[in-house]
């Protein structure tokens, strides 16, 4: 059963090594740390949620939101296949009933803040910025070609956007859902400005990535998307 369809458009990416023991605290029961290479990466992404469906209905004021995310990856073995997926550490959204929903339904950590977005195409340059205010003003932006470009296999594009799976841990409890779209295409990044502080938004244990530099940076154009509902796993 499908819980929302949306669009996920112009998804800002920004990737950072990480040790592998930051994360340890935050692994659902049943799930391991997915590397890359031998990396272990947490990404900051920014991305607008539009044209929101929820059990098939639209909701008024609810349809088109900026959503900001820090997030990690896993892998859970299941009848000996791996399923990808992401863990996230918080999820910002601009409306209290957003969290609500996503919290309730989901056992997510969403916050809800004020938020902006600016997208602009102009010439061959695309710039997408987000905006949220947690005390002062954060925010991403991203500056690349305005030509999209198809993804390629064995990149590191693929692995950062191919985690079809949520993970989510509550207690000792893990519950999964399913994230179903196509494959997304790319625009190559030129430049990106980030005014984050990460202690202040994610703790402690993140602020670390006060003083790393990123180790890539992406845009995805994204794509329709459906969730479906979750299901508890079993131990």
């Amino acid at each position: 059963m499908n819980f929302l369809k949306a669009e996920w458009r112009k998804l800002a990416i920004i990737n950072y090594e990480t040790d592998p023991e930051v994360l340890t605290k935050y692994l659902p029961e049943g799930t391991e740390l997915d590397f890359y290479q031998g990396k272990c990466y947490v990404s900051l992404v920014g991305f607008m949620f539009l044209n929101t469906k929820l059990l098939g209905l639209s909701i008024p004021f609810y349809r088109n939101f900026e959503e900001v995310n820090l997030r990690f990856y896993v892998k859970k073995k299941e009848k000996n296949v791996w399923k990808r997926g992401v863990v996230f550490i918080r999820e910002i959204v601009p409306k209290y009933a957003l969290s609500f929903v996503a919290n309730s339904f989901y056992q997510e950590n969403y916050k809800t803040m004020p938020m902006n977005n600016h997208i602009e195409l102009k010439g061959d340059e695309l710039t997408v910025k987000y905006a949220w205010k947690n005390g002062s003003w954060h925010s991403m932006q991203i500056t690349a070609d305005s030509h999209a470009l198809p993804m390629e296999s064995d990149t590191e594009f693929e692995f950062i956007t191919e985690h079809y799976f949520g993970f989510t841990k509550r207690e000792n409890k893990t519950s999964e859902y399913e994230v179903c779209h196509p494959k997304w295409e790319h625009y190559p990044v030129k430049d990106y400005q980030l005014d984050i502080e990460f202690q202040a938004l994610y703790g402690k244990d993140f602020e670390f990535l006060n003083h790393q530099k990123p180790v890539s940076v992406m845009l995805a154009e994204g794509s329709e998307i459906e969730v479906k509902t979750k299901k508890y796993l079993l131990k």
